[in-house]
């Protein structure tokens, strides 16, 4: 093994193609389809995972157990994968720099740095002239009451990391409640944003090569329940205008930031047809789980293309789509397991997604239903019929589906 030095990160020039070893840090769901997708172009791919049987594990090639900021399982890992992506942005950016001195790394260690923290990702936004919301630092009581002044409220609290769906934010509507919603989070570093009032949430999938060639999916229309994704269709419908600009922002985004791979650009719409961008993920999104059969390629298999150095595939739709989550609620509401049988036989159209998680839990992403529609609204409208028929009175049961639960 090399020593661990500064080298230079490794650059290919050369595509890497089947059947080499591709690698990704994270098991979960993500990681999962990612692996499919791999497999089905002809890679062996495997897994850096913290645990045995986890979504990705479950169908990897290879497996390796262990944390990304443990430098001896990090060795293993590099021994085993010729290129390595990631599934999530709450990585160890020292481990992925170290690695890509060794491997090809995409997304590279800076995008995946500036993407994991808030107060780094807002500053980014401000530094490129990329829309967003008001927003100030909080990493003192000072800053917190600063931020007060400035921003007015209504406001959102939010840790500048570890924070998804919803998790490590607060409301603040009254200046005497703000120093409680910040103990609430721990007194760690956060940003205040300014409430914005917004029509709607809409997002873009954007694939990004090592040459700079950039593809962007349609504009997708998102609908959350408590913080969490419950719906997407595609395309959603903003209008050229807005589709155009959104897809500008996504475009000049993702070459700001220096993707290789995909970028997931979410953003407010207001009432006024502002765009304002509110995260970014480094990463295929769940808001694109709906191209693995609506699109001509899928955003995983974009991120393959993108890890291994060849041409992005298109990212036009065979069809409008709609796709809506399947949370561990369900198994709550149907007494046990959802019953998948009534969904399939409601609508043959149905596409059926489980992600393998042995154990339901409310809020937890087990899996989700795609439908293909000329219409998005009535693939939608398909779609939640279906979710409904999961938890309806069972006419007949037939046995649940290996690893569903």
């Amino acid at each position: 093994m090399s020593s661990d030095a500064s080298p230079p990160d490794v650059a290919a020039s050369d595509p890497l193609f089947p059947p080499a070893a591709l690698g990704v840090i994270g098991s979960g769901q993500l990681g999962r389809m990612f692996i499919q997708a791999a497999q089905r172009m002809g890679y062996r791919a495997g897994v850096l995972s913290e645990a045995e049987d986890t979504p990705a594990a479950q169908v990897a090639h290879w497996t390796i157990l262990g944390y990304d900021d443990h430098l001896p399982t990090l060795r293993t890992f590099a021994e085993q994968a010729e290129a390595v992506t990631v599934e999530f942005e709450n990585v160890s950016a020292p481990a992925l720099r170290w690695l890509a001195r060794r491997r090809v790394v995409r997304p590279g260690w800076r995008t995946v740095w500036v993407s994991q923290n808030r107060l780094r990702e807002k500053s980014f936004l401000g530094r490129h002239a990329i829309p967003h919301a008001p927003w100030r630092p909080v990493r003192t009581g000072a800053e917190l009451d600063s931020a007060i002044r400035a921003l007015g409220l209504p406001m959102i609290l939010k840790t500048a990391a570890s924070g998804y769906d919803g998790k490590g934010q607060i409301f603040v509507d009254r200046a005497e409640a703000a120093a409680g919603a910040w103990a609430h989070l721990g007194r760690r570093p956060c940003v205040a944003e300014a409430w914005v009032e917004f029509a709607a949430e809409v997002s873009i999938v954007v694939a990004r090569g090592q040459d700079g060639a950039a593809a962007c999916y349609p504009v997708a229309l998102n609908r959350h329940q408590r913080h969490i994704l419950d719906s997407t269709l595609m395309p959603a419908p903003v209008g050229p205008i807005i589709t155009q600009e959104a897809r500008a922002l996504a475009l000049s985004t993702a070459q700001a930031l220096g993707t290789v791979g995909v970028l997931t650009v979410e953003f407010f719409l207001t009432a006024a047809g502002q765009l304002l961008v509110n995260e970014l993920a480094p990463r295929p999104h769940n808001s694109g789980h709906l191209t693995i059969e609506a699109a001509v390629t899928s955003q995983f298999e974009q991120q393959v293309r993108a890890l291994c150095g060849l041409p992005l595939g298109s990212t036009e739709l065979v069809t409008p789509a709609a796709m809506v989550n399947l949370l561990g609620d369900l198994w709550s509401q149907a007494g046990g397991q959802p019953r998948w049988e009534a969904a399939l036989r409601a609508d043959p159209g149905v596409a059926l997604h489980l992600y393998g998680k042995r154990a339901p839990a409310p809020g937890r992403k087990m899996g989700h239903l795609t439908v293909l529609d000329p219409d998005p609204q009535n693939a939608l409208f398909r779609a939640l019929a279906a979710r409904r028929a999961l938890v309806s009175s069972p006419t007949c049961t037939l046995p649940s589906l290996p690893g569903s639960g």
